[in-house]
């Protein structure tokens, strides 16, 4: 190894090295001259100096470490006698620092997520496009390119990871699925439990309304699970023509809490504008399932109407898009916030650290966790809809 410095120190005042200036035939220096000389510590510079005044320019090939370099370049090239010295004595800064140190970085998990494809005997080709191109650019470690391979190993997974969606969470969170599982399965149990909490004595009589609920709400579910859960992005830069607000929440994590990868980072704005976008999805998303779940409630009360003459005037029909629209804002409001930092803090920084190693007793926090918002979520539901006179 050699090092190539730059340093300035000021003009000496004699030398004793053999000087050749092609700017004077004097003995004496001029303003700028060029010397060139050698020492006992093989050490050979080549200055360029001016009157005591000014300072001097130094060009040095050492091959001994100097701490004094601050600005320096690292080139490997071959040595005699197979030795290698010091590349520029461990110190940073200056020149293309930046970008140096982004190239390596691309460069090194690139280096990392090919070698994994060898070790399981994997070329470049036989993963999905979109996962190819993360790994040819650096974007993705090792570690994404292990899960990966992992999960193909269940053919159920292997189905799942061919829909973009489902790829970018699963190797994000082995556990998606299963959190999936989870929330939809206690949603039907704590959603009417909430609703019996709140109704009491009044539960069987407002049972349509119980059922639309708790059909918005299993509706709702699956979303409130997938929109907000972490990613590993591996989609595509958009178009050149795209827009300034299509750059820029194209840009923004899934998660506004979520772990960057190494290579990547979000910046506050980012993290602001993943909540607003998720938030209007899940606007979208509930004021649809609302839609649904009202309407199946109305013709569910019309029949009742129609088989029991009596209670025609003691049910009324629910009022479909004030429902919606309702149910449309706690989703992206209340529901929104709660699963960004329950998917992006309590699980991702919390508890996934603590217990990587420990998945059954991972799953059973993240299930109690999750149980208990989701339980949350439907008293709130119930107090902002009586509050708002829709219920």
């Amino acid at each position: 190894m050699s090092s190539f410095a730059f340093s300035f120190t000021p003009a000496p005042s004699s030398s004793s090295s053999s000087t050749y200036s092609p700017f004077s035939s004097s003995k004496t220096n001029p303003p700028f001259f060029a010397s060139f000389s050698s020492s006992s510590s093989s050490s050979f510079s080549l200055r360029l100096a001016s009157p005591p005044s000014f300072s001097s320019f130094s060009f040095g090939i050492n091959r001994r470490t100097d701490p004094a370099f601050v600005l320096h370049s690292t080139v490997e090239v071959a040595g005699g006698g197979g030795d290698h010295g010091s590349i520029g004595g461990g110190h940073g800064g200056g020149g293309h620092g930046g970008d140096d140190d982004g190239n390596a970085g691309e460069h090194g998990r690139k280096k990392e997520a090919m070698m994994v494809l060898a070790e399981a005997g994997r070329s470049l080709e036989s993963v999905p496009s979109d996962l190819a191109a993360a790994i040819k650019d650096g974007k993705i470690p090792a570690s994404v390119v292990s899960r990966f391979l992992e999960l193909e190993k269940n053919p159920f997974f292997r189905w799942l990871l061919q829909f973009g969606g489902f790829k970018e969470r699963l190797l994000a969170d082995d556990l998606f699925l299963a959190k999936v599982g989870m929330e939809c399965g206690v949603g039907i149990f704590t959603k009417t439990a909430a609703e019996y909490d709140r109704r009491r004595e009044k539960f069987f009589d407002e049972l349509e309304i119980v059922f639309a609920d708790v059909v918005m709400a299993i509706l709702a579910d699956f979303m409130l699970v997938y929109l907000p859960a972490p990613t590993v992005s591996l989609r595509p830069p958009l178009a050149i023509n795209a827009g300034p607000i299509a750059k820029f929440f194209h840009n923004c994590p899934d998660n506004a809490f979520q772990v960057a990868l190494s290579g990547t980072s979000y910046s506050l704005l980012q993290r602001f504008g993943a909540i607003a976008r998720n938030g209007a999805k899940l606007f979208a998303v509930g004021s649809a399932s609302s839609l649904v779940g009202t309407a199946v409630t109305n013709a569910l009360i019309n029949a009742k109407k129609a088989v029991d003459k009596s209670s025609s005037g003691e049910i009324e029909n629910v009022p479909i898009l004030s429902t919606s629209a309702a149910y449309g804002v706690y989703m992206g409001v209340s529901s929104n916030l709660r699963y960004q930092v329950l998917a992006g803090i309590i699980e991702q920084r919390i508890l996934e650290p603590l217990l990587h190693q420990h998945k059954l007793m991972l799953s059973a926090l993240c299930f109690a966790v999750r149980t208990g918002n989701t339980y949350l979520g439907s008293l709130l539901w119930v107090d902002y809809a009586r509050f708002i006179g829709v219920q």
